[in-house]
């Protein structure tokens, strides 16, 4: 099973659902939920998906694997006897979707709580006992291929090697610190404590007393420690573990059906819906606080800046929710609750109250009245640098994701409004040319990319759009002014998708930007809508069953070609950390294939001469670099480091292990000690929120130090420099012709 962990980015294209099959209505009166939830997503996939598959035997095979691997993927929890008795269901599972029996679905869901109940006292029974860390075993973690264990004595000794595997981890950085407590720190005549290395004296009481305790501890309680640790961790597993119910169990049984149509297709549970919409919109209502369930209490581990909490101040970091009242209402006791039902009662509209019993840090125990308000996530949200270079000014445009306000896309914020507001505010500033950083941006919402390319073009297509009967659609730009006709550089890497993809296609065939990043993007060519599934209701008496994220269309690129799998090719190929690992649209389950389709009319980007020039002159550049062959080196090193699956158990092995790698890994150091001759600095309006918003300044401040370590917007700018060069000479040139 290829479910990779890269999945969890945000990689989607979406536009506003419309629904050419809302005249069937199903009668939720009343109903079993559970099979009205199958019955009704069958329906939408069946009429609503691009490439809809029969759902057969093979379908059923394949969602069999998929589903019972996700269930114990590393297979800690289920028998080869429970296995056997679930291959029955193995090719049934297209006969239970058409008829909803949940039969699969119970016995595993049972089997595997009752399996996972059996392996609490397995877990504290291995960790109750100290670990030989001196005996010659080893673990392999490629878990895909490991057998299901025959009985329980097996199934405990796989528990007994993964817990080991867990603790050694701790127990060798604790060796590591009593080390260089012993080595490096000496007591000198008058008792103070000594760096060997600097000759300093080390003041903080607090460091002096941790590194006297390190170096005071022995082996026993280094290893006993470790293995408290890892202990803590499995029980904050375990909680929240309790925590699921049955309709979360069967949100992931229900995408293992779904997820088979192709990788972009999914269920959202109403909760999973509400965090979509706010991952979509970069904004919620509420407290402005991240909350995290740590046994049984709900604790703050982050404040939001610019909400709320954090301008009354009235909450930080660590302090612990005991009750939640709406205004003058009862409190509610939330020790023990679920976290996603506690956030239900802190979350809220906007100028409304709530009240919070909380015990603060030190202990004690306060009521804390805050009023609702409009969060903005802040990192949701385009930033924006000015760079200087030997005195000339160019701007850099980081953009996380193609974010959109669905419910008011006029008004509200989104990606592409922002970017015309930055780049005015950086043409204001004198800039002489621009990069739009879109690595990692995952993408967002269709129409917002579609605005966002005719910022930088006349008029014309931008994407050609195709739905299942074949009907094309050209996306046009039709608005003739442009917010920026300067030069124009486009960072992108592997994790660049779906609407990024979409921008930096554009831009390339139009040949208006030059595309600097890996070997191709991730390949994500495809478009879904989001069906809220409670307008399909006649007599809801069940509450909301979610929606369901669907892909109803493939994009194509102006020249017709598909970014689907393929992806799109940067001008200029430069390494990267992704470089040899697969994180792709081609590396997922059950994509949708490559095509091509006629290409639209459109004409090139006259606003540059040697254009192709400057494409080679960066190439050279960038092949001679040594910053980017130690990159290069660097990620292939990684890459045979994550194809390793075995690791050793006794601490001699895994020490020498760890120094080898640490050795092999002193020669990329350099990599993190490069620096550019650029400077970066935020612009005016952002000058003035420093005033009032350290952390703001502080996230900037670490930002723009990151950047001028980046090889790649300095490559950046120096093409931005080989293009203005270029408009020079071209306007030079234009006007000799009018002259004449």
């Amino acid at each position: 099973m290829k479910k990779n962990v890269y999945y969890l980015l945000f990689v989607l294209l979406i536009s506003a659902a419309s629904c050419s099959f809302t005249s069937k209505t199903f009668d939720a009166a009343d109903g079993d939920k559970d099979k009205l939830l199958m019955e009704l997503i069958t329906y939408v996939l069946e009429r609503g998906h691009y490439s809809p598959k029969d759902i057969d035997d093979t379908f059923s095979e394949e969602v069999y694997d998929n589903y019972v691997m996700s269930l114990d993927p590393q297979k800690r929890y289920f028998l080869q006897s429970d296995i056997k008795e679930f291959e029955e269901y193995r090719d049934q599972i297209d006969d239970e979707i058409k008829t909803q029996n949940l039969d699969f679905f119970n016995i595993t869901h049972e089997r595997l709580l009752q399996r996972m109940q059996e392996a609490k006292p397995i877990y504290k029974e291995i960790l109750a006992e100290p670990f030989d860390f001196s005996a010659d075993e080893t673990i392999n973690v490629d878990f895909e291929e490991l057998p299901y264990a025959k009985n329980k004595k097996e199934l405990k000794e796989r528990w007994r090697k993964l817990l080991k595997f867990n603790t050694i981890t701790g127990y060798a950085s604790r060796m590591e610190s009593k080390e260089i407590a012993s080595n490096d720190f000496e007591k000198d005549a008058n008792g103070d404590l000594i760096d060997k290395k600097t000759g300093e004296k080390i003041s903080d009481e607090d460091k002096v007393k941790t590194i006297l305790e390190d170096a005071q501890k022995t082996e026993v309680e280094i290893e006993k420690e470790a293995r408290e640790a890892t202990l803590k961790n499995f029980e904050d597993y375990y909680a929240i573990l309790d925590d699921l119910q049955r309709k979360d169990w069967f949100s992931i049984y229900l995408n293992a059906i779904v997820e088979e149509f192709d990788p972009h297709t999914f269920y959202f549970a109403p909760e999973d819906k509400e965090k979509f919409d706010t991952r979509m919109s970069g904004k919620f209502e509420g407290i402005g606080a991240r909350l995290q369930k740590k046994r049984d209490n709900i604790s703050i581990v982050e404040i939001i800046s610019g909400g709320p909490v954090w301008r009354a101040e009235s909450l930080e970091v660590g302090d612990e929710i005991l009750k939640v009242a709406q205004g003058d209402e009862a409190p509610v006791d939330v020790v023990g609750m679920r976290i996603d039902d506690a956030v239900k009662l802190i979350k809220g509209p906007k100028g409304t109250e709530v009240r919070l019993t909380v015990k603060r840090v030190d202990g004690s125990i306060d009521v804390v009245s805050i009023i609702r308000d409009e969060v903005v996530l802040e990192e949701s949200y385009a930033k924006t640098a000015l760079i200087q270079k030997d005195g000339r000014k160019f701007g850099i445009v980081n953009l996380p994701q193609f974010y959109v306000d669905f419910d008011d896309y006029k008004n509200g914020r989104n990606a592409a409004s922002d970017m015309k507001k930055e780049i005015e505010r950086l043409k204001s500033e004198g800039m002489e040319g621009l990069v739009i950083d879109l690595r990692d941006n995952g993408g967002g919402s269709l129409k917002t990319v579609v605005d966002m390319a005719g910022l930088f073009i006349k008029n014309g297509p931008v994407v050609q759009v195709k739905t299942a009967n074949d009907r094309r659609e050209v996306l046009e730009d039709t608005d003739s002014s442009v917010q920026w006709n300067g030069p124009l550089v486009i960072l992108v890497n592997e994790l660049s998708a779906s609407a990024s993809e979409i921008l930096a296609a554009a831009m390339q065939d139009y040949k208006r930007a030059i595309i600097i990043g890996s070997k191709q993007t991730y390949g994500k060519g495809t478009v879904q809508n989001v069906y809220d599934l409670n307008q399909f209701l006649k007599n809801n008496t069940l509450g909301d069953v979610g929606a369901l994220k669907v892909t109803t269309q493939k994009f194509y690129r102006i020249n017709g070609e598909s970014t689907q799998l393929e992806g799109v090719k940067s001008d200029v190929v430069v390494p990267d950390r992704y470089s040899y690992i697969n994180v792709g649209e081609k590396d997922q389950q059950n994509p949708l294939p490559y095509d091509k389709i006629e290409a639209a009319n459109y004409n090139t980007w006259d606003g540059y001469i040697d254009y192709d020039e400057t494409i080679e002159n960066s190439k050279k550049r960038m092949n001679n670099n040594p910053q980017l062959k130690l990159i290069d080196a660097n990620a292939k090193w990684v890459k045979e480091q994550q194809d390793d699956n075995d690791f050793p158990l006794s601490y001699a092995a895994y020490e020498a292990e760890m120094d080898e790698d640490e050795n092999f890994a002193k020669q990329f150091k350099d990599i993190g000690n490069y620096k550019s001759d650029l400077t970066f600095s935020a612009l005016p309006y952002e000058t003035e929120l420093f005033k009032s918003d350290d952390d703001l300044e502080e996230k900037r401040t670490r930002w723009y130090e990151s950047m001028t370590k980046d090889v790649y917007i300095e490559e950046a700018v120096n093409v931005l420099e080989d293009l203005q060069l270029n408009n020079v000479k071209k306007n030079k040139v234009a006007h000799n012709e009018r002259e004449k």
